[in-house]
Parts: C-alpha cells; structure tokens; sequence
C-alpha cells in the first residue's frame, strides 16, 4: 500500500506560518467591513436566490419591499449579486439611499450587481454573514437556496441564544416557506427540538407593507 508523509510533504513550519498570515487576512476583512458601515444608520439586510430572473414575480416583489423601507429611511443590505439581491439594491437606490452589497468571491453566479452604491468584497463567508447581521434593524429573508437558508438559520440561532439583540426576521413568500415551517412544527417542535416560542422568532408573510409596519412597530 503507497503511503505519503505529509510532514515531509508539507513542513509543519510552513504550515503553520501560512495559517498564521490567513488570520491577518481574516482580520482585514473584519477591519473592511467595520469601517465601511459603521456610520450607515438604520439598515435592512435582505436575503435570497441569485438564481432568481428580472420577469420573476419574488424579482418584482422584492424591489418593491426594498423601496418600501428605502422611502421610511433604511438602508440595504444585500450580497451584491444578481438575482434577489439585484432587485433589492434596485429598489434601494431607486429611492436614493445607500443600497450596499456585500460581495463574495464565488467560482459562479456571483458578479456585483449595478445598483449598488457602496460595494465591499470578501473572500470568507463567516467575515461577509457577521457584516450582515450586525448592521441591521431586520432581516428580510426571500425565496433562495442552501445559502439562503444558512442565513435564516444562523440569524435565528443568534437571536436563540441571545448572542445577538432580538430583531425582525421576515421570511417573504408563503408559498414558498409553508413546507419548510410545516416541517419545523410538524418535526422539529414535535419532537421537541425547540421550544414552541422559537416560533415566534420570525414572521412568514406576502405584503411588503405589512412587513415594513411589523420593522416599525418593533422599534417603537
């Protein structure tokens, strides 16, 4: 049987001295981002599918929402790229606000969208998901995919644990979130993996409007 020596391969040294210099890079991206949002006020971070068309109704949907928050004095939030995150960003600027994006250096999919007024590029996704929450009044969350979902699912950790302040999580689009919110009552809470006022982290709804009242009303 062949066998390899990674030490010899890989001298520990090195190994070590690269992993050392990752965390330098790592802290830049913190430094980045910190300054780069730390005075942007009120904002909203809104999450979803880059997969998503312009002639989508979730497109038209969420450049309507975005513009909602936008007229009351929010900022946006999104990844940058194309699909939802397009729609928001257009929205956003449409209004004259600040309509960031907050890109990742992704093989695919990924591109910045123009619609983007203040654009900051990361290379780690716990980096870029950390900017995300901590500069926001609420999460919008639109239909998206595995990438979607882990923001869902980290947000509402957080706000769990109480590691972070409770905030708005809205997931927009029933239709769509109805079998994922059925599986958590029907599985999760049946089970009694949570506990049934984890429920009430988040909000499912279909009205923009109705998503704005229940941000403003929270923060009254």
């Amino acid at each position: 049987m062949e066998t390899h020596n990674i030490k010899s391969k890989y001298p520990i040294n090195d190994f070590k001295s690269g992993e050392s210099w990752r965390l330098f890079k790592i802290m830049g991206e913190f430094v980045e981002g910190i300054d780069s949002l730390y005075s942007l006020g009120p904002a909203v971070s809104i999450f979803g599918s880059a997969r998503i068309k312009p002639d989508d109704p979730y497109y038209e949907q969420t450049e309507t929402l975005a513009a909602l928050f936008a007229k009351s004095g929010y900022a946006v939030i999104t990844g940058g790229g194309p699909g939802i995150m397009e729609a928001a960003n257009k929205g956003a600027m449409g209004e004259g606000v600040e309509s960031v994006g907050l890109n990742i250096n992704l093989p695919f999919e990924e591109r910045i969208n123009p619609y983007t007024t203040k654009q900051i590029e990361f290379d780690y996704f716990f980096v870029r998901k950390v900017m995300f929450i901590k500069y926001a009044q609420a999460y919008i969350i639109m239909p998206g995919g595995f990438g979607t979902l882990d923001e869902l699912f980290e947000t509402i950790t957080l706000i769990q644990t109480k590691r972070i302040r409770p905030t708005p999580v809205i997931l927009m689009g029933s239709h769509y979130w109805n079998g994922l919110i059925q599986w958590i009552k029907g599985q999760m809470m049946a089970d009694k993996m949570i506990s049934p006022e984890d429920l009430d982290l988040f909000h499912v709804l279909d009205d923009p409007q109705k998503a704005l009242e229940i941000v403003e009303k929270f923060y009254r």
